[in-house]
């Protein structure tokens, strides 16, 4: 069998990774055309297909999978040759590609990658979107890592690890005003108008179940699929918020919002997914084996 050529596996891998081939060939700076038989001469070499398309994404199929999984392995050595060995220790950076529920606290992101920002090392690559683009991402090798709060379903086609990284109670969260009126949690879910997450979100679900046992007719005045909007509108005063304090940390903390009682049994768990790989990114154990958020630092 002929040397692998290791020019057509850097092409592959550079698409396998954006997803996407005009993107490819305008970064590498050759044609379309040149980039699709350079991979299609790797493809005649290995004997398989390595991408199928979707609309106007490029999937990697199985065999796909496992030539990445080899090239990422193999050019991560030669980054580390060159660092090693080439007195160069600052030339190699590490990429992590980080999706996260584009619902998702910003503030939660934050606290999940700060022991990563500013390092001269790493890049990180942001993307947000719909669970399932972020999940198809990730198994099409696009993503290292996705931030949900729901566990996805996991079978045997689909080996996802789900990462339990942090578990924070939800408040009601109300303007000083709110704070003023000394109303117990029943009294304020029965008089207060009220922000609520959308009915798919975990919260909600488990807020109407609260509701139900305490035997509470609410009035809402919005439902918000994204938490920032929801801490504009409690800080506007439409109505009391029902999140996680870390959604609101700042208002917290500079009490334009403040607590006015804490749900009970209620809370909000967040997932760092990874695939199932031989080869992971270093950086995303790294991340999940050190995450610690602090008190009221972990949802929202």
């Amino acid at each position: 069998m002929a040397a692998l050529n290791y020019n057509h596996l850097r092409y592959f891998w550079a698409v396998a990774h954006e997803g996407n081939l005009t993107r490819t060939a305008e970064k590498l700076h050759v044609s379309q055309s040149a980039l699709s038989i350079q991979i299609r001469k790797l493809e005649e070499q290995l004997g398989h297909p390595l991408f199928e398309r979707t609309g106007k994404q490029l999937v990697l199929t199985e065999a796909g999978r496992i030539a990445l999984e080899h090239a990422d392995a193999i050019f991560s050595a030669g980054g580390e040759l060159l660092s090693m060995l080439g007195n160069r220790p600052g030339a190699r950076r590490q990429i992590l590609r980080v999706g996260a529920l584009a619902t998702l606290s910003r503030n939660f992101q934050m606290a999940f990658l700060r022991p990563l920002l500013g390092r001269d090392d790493v890049e990180l690559v942001l993307r947000s979107g719909t669970t399932t683009e972020l999940l198809h991402a990730l198994e099409s090798h696009r993503l290292d890592v996705v931030l949900i709060n729901m566990p996805p379903h996991r079978d045997a086609a689909t080996p996802w690890i789900s990462h339990p990284i942090a578990e924070q109670p939800v408040s009601l969260i109300g303007t000083p005003a709110h704070a003023g009126r000394g109303l117990a949690l029943k009294e304020l879910l029965a008089r207060e108008p009220l922000v609520l997450p959308t009915l798919e979100s975990s919260i909600r679900i488990g807020f109407d179940s609260l509701v139900d046992r305490l035997g509470v007719r609410v009035r809402i005045a919005a439902e918000v699929e994204d938490m920032a909007m929801m801490r504009l509108l409690a800080r506007e005063g439409i109505g009391l918020a029902v999140v996680p304090p870390i959604v609101v940390r700042d208002e917290l903390a500079n009490a334009s919002l403040v607590e006015l009682a804490q749900l009970p049994e209620l809370s909000e768990t967040f997932f760092a997914v990874t695939l199932s790989r031989r080869f992971p990114n270093p950086l995303t154990r790294e991340l999940i084996g050190s995450f610690s958020p602090e008190p009221h630092d972990a949802a929202g």
